[in-house]
């Protein structure tokens, strides 16, 4: 048999707070990100985009309602940035807990000035793992901020659609941008399933071919990831359902028919999850199945040989106890011992009929067709 695959499963551990420890709470990680922020203005005819250094001045900038800004925050290192967002915006201290405590579920949340949401964004890491980051949304009227916990992400394609212009993007407004950002990081659920989908057909092959252990272990890396994958793609549907149905005037009628779509691509990814799940369970049953089957083959082999020497071995030993007819000290007749061990030529019949033995169960067990 092959040497087991081996797959580098990096666990991402988040530090959760102190059982009984107040709410509200910023949490820092000392081994966060120093906060990178990228500021977009636009409206139907213009399109800017340059860095910011921090966030102290920005509600006076957001209150020129000409304009739609997309505020992206990536890395959290920064006290003073989630102070601001408190006094300057008023966020919610119990918001910003949840953009810096970055296991939350995707959810949505509604503060009537603002609407908060997380989304999960899924990517492999080098080593082929599912790589689980969190992404916060703060909409409001005429802004909307993102918070990411690092630098890479997957969303340089809306970045590309405002800077072309084309389509909905500049003149629908911060909730079509929401919703665009949250339909990209769906999308690229049906790439990851796209991936898995074809390593198991891989792993499928394997099978018929010549399976070995590495096939079970790497379905079952497979489907871990897609039950982690399931974790994630539930609540996304519940909180764009959450979507649909709100009353909160900063999500249009117009935006809500769009999200209405990307509901739909919901469905169908659970849909695909779960058919991954039942191939990748199904591989492993086969696998099992197979190395059973090879096991009864083999034991079926043995069983053959034994029983055809079963009976060769119990005349050998009948004859190896060497109870002679004759003592040969005194000569003396022993009554009702083996008179064949003096018998000529015995050794010769004796090898004949156990040849006879074997052939005539070989011709039993072919008749039989445990030789097929």
């Amino acid at each position: 048999m092959g040497k087991p695959a081996k797959h580098k499963r990096k666990r991402k551990h988040y530090s959760l707070p102190v059982a009984g420890s107040s709410p509200g709470v910023v949490y820092i990680d000392e081994h966060s990100l120093k906060p990178v922020i990228t500021f977009h203005s636009y409206n139907d005819h213009h399109y800017a985009v340059k860095e910011l250094d921090n966030i102290e001045n920005l509600s006076r900038i957001l209150a020129n309602k000409e304009f739609n800004y997309w505020i992206e925050i990536k890395g959290f290192n920064s006290v003073a940035m989630f102070e601001t967002l408190n006094t300057d915006f008023g966020i919610s201290k119990l918001v910003l807990e949840d953009i810096t405590r970055t296991y939350q579920r995707p959810k949505l949340e509604e503060y009537g000035k603002y609407d908060f949401a997380t989304s999960r964004m899924l990517h492999f890491d080098e080593h082929k793992n599912l790589d689980n980051e969190q992404v916060s949304f703060i909409l409001m009227e005429n802004a909307l901020f993102t918070f990411q916990e690092s630098y890479e992400d997957c969303l340089d394609p809306i970045r590309n659609r405002l800077s072309v212009g084309k389509g909905n993007i500049r003149i629908a407004g911060s909730s079509y941008l929401m919703y665009a950002l949250m339909d990209i990081i769906i999308d690229t659920y049906f790439e990851i399933l796209g991936a898995w989908g074809d390593e198991l057909d891989l792993i499928e092959d394997r099978l018929f071919d010549k399976p070995d252990r590495t096939v079970m272990f790497d379905t079952q890396f497979v489907k871990r990831n897609l039950i982690n994958m399931r974790r994630v793609v539930w609540p996304e549907r519940d909180k764009l359902n959450d979507m649909l149905r709100s009353d909160s005037l900063l999500i249009p009628d117009q935006t809500k028919m769009y999200i209405r779509d990307a509901y739909d691509h919901c469905i169908q990814i659970i849909d695909i999850v779960e058919s991954l799940k039942e191939i990748s369970a199904s591989n492993i049953d086969m696998y099992l199945s197979i190395i059973s089957n090879r096991m009864n083959e083999i034991m079926k082999v043995l069983t053959i040989i034994s029983s055809i020497f079963i009976p060769l071995t119990f005349i050998a030993g009948i004859y190896g106890m060497n109870f002679a007819i004759e003592d040969p000290v005194t000569g003396r007749v022993l009554p009702q011992n083996m008179p064949e061990l003096y018998q000529e030529h015995g050794y010769l019949y004796t090898m004949i009929v156990m040849a006879a033995i074997a052939v005539l169960q070989i011709l039993y067990f072919w008749r039989k067709g445990w030789f097929k």
